[in-house]
């Protein structure tokens, strides 16, 4: 037999990754979803224009390597420069790239204990160590996690405002007046996937330049573009310069691109998807408390359901929703995991979610 000349730090890790996809769930069931809501994937599509432009895309042609024109889009938008701009493949592949650039075997990093996994997942593929803090009332602790930075000399700390899995957030101002603490030579990489769907004042007023932060954004939440796979980062020119010694140059497909500049253009759109998210979102409240059930408040595409008890019990929910068809996730981590996580969806998904819901409460109360 092949033995396969695995790095030992490879050779080690277990082979897992940080979700199950719905697709994976479908070919085990043997069918389709009713609803999807489980990814925190933006339902009402993308803008018209997006949808259009990246039709119109001449496939034949590798992606501009520089994002040039996105780039340029996004500076003029953000008012900053193209110099605080790194364009990549999601949050995700611009996290990856990140922790390559920082992180070297042994090197401490902090997040939140049930926080996006998939930050964690990249850190332990570059043997790094995680160091975990808990959740403060359903939110992520801006001080707890910079306190624990400063005791273990963590390079980077991870904060998503708004928080995923659980919907929460932080106002702008409670982020600048946290960060006086982050200790010296560390870096925050502020996630702000969901920062669309927040209220005005959720993202800090902070420079570009400020190199105490990396902030990340995605056309995958409000946009719509998930499949397309379109993410970028605004952080100091030097610290964007240094993305350029360890990325895909060419991992930008063209019609992501174009889609994703059509998309920013198009505000109107934006302005009509985030009436629809805040419409579900109360939509998804009202469906809870028919159950008894607690809707925690959220600033995202997605809400959060107390369901009462432990991980569980709401894991008995979640089985029983998927068994008839609506796909959710949960939280990993105790006490968050006493929720599942419901995204986002048309009135139709939202349907399918309240008349699945008694009997899966129903069931996991049996069991």
């Amino acid at each position: 037999m092949t033995q396969y000349r695995l790095t030992p730090l490879a050779d080690a890790l277990p082979s897992t990754v940080p979700f199950v996809g719905p697709e994976t769930q479908e070919r085990v069931m043997g069918r389709a979803f009713t609803a999807r809501l489980g990814a925190n994937e933006n339902v009402f599509g993308p803008s018209p224009r997006a949808i259009d432009a990246m039709a119109k895309t001449e496939q034949w042609m590798y992606g501009d390597p520089e994002s040039h024109d996105l780039r340029a889009a996004l500076a003029a938008h953000h008012g900053i420069t193209p110099e605080n701009i790194i364009v990549g493949e999601g949050i995700d592949g611009l996290l990856s790239y990140l922790v390559r650039l920082m992180v070297a075997d042994g090197d401490g990093v902090v997040t939140s204990d049930g926080a996006y996994p998939t930050f964690n997942y990249h850190v332990a593929g570059f043997g790094g160590v995680l160091h975990k803090v808990p959740y403060a009332d359903d939110h992520e602790d801006p001080a707890a996690l910079f306190a624990k930075a400063a005791e273990v000399g963590a390079k980077l700390v991870y904060l998503a405002n708004p928080d995923n899995p659980m919907g929460s957030w932080h106002d702008g101002h409670v982020i600048t007046r946290a960060l006086e603490a982050l200790p010296q030579g560390c870096l925050l990489v502020l996630d702000e996937a969901y920062v669309d769907c927040a209220p005005d004042g959720t993202a800090p007023d902070l420079p570009a330049d400020d190199p105490r932060l990396i902030r990340m954004r995605t056309f995958s939440k409000a946009h719509g573009l998930a499949g397309a796979r379109v993410g970028y980062a605004i952080a100091a020119p030097d610290l964007i310069t240094a993305f350029g010694k360890v990325r895909n140059h060419f991992g930008m497909n063209r019609a992501a691109q174009a889609g994703a500049l059509a998309a920013l253009q198009d505000s109107n759109w934006l302005a009509h998807i985030q009436s629809q998210i805040a419409s579900a979102r109360d939509r998804i409240a009202q469906i809870a408390s028919d159950n008894g059930l607690t809707a925690l408040p959220s600033a995202a595409n997605f809400v959060a359901i107390d369901c009462g008890a432990d991980g569980r019990f709401a894991k008995a929910v979640l089985d029983g929703l998927v068994t008839r068809g609506v796909f959710v996730r949960m939280p990993f981590a105790a006490p968050q995991n006493r929720c599942i996580r419901v995204s986002c969806g048309t009135p139709e998904n939202l349907d399918a979610f309240a008349a699945a819901l008694p009997a899966a409460l129903a069931d996991a109360r049996k069991a």
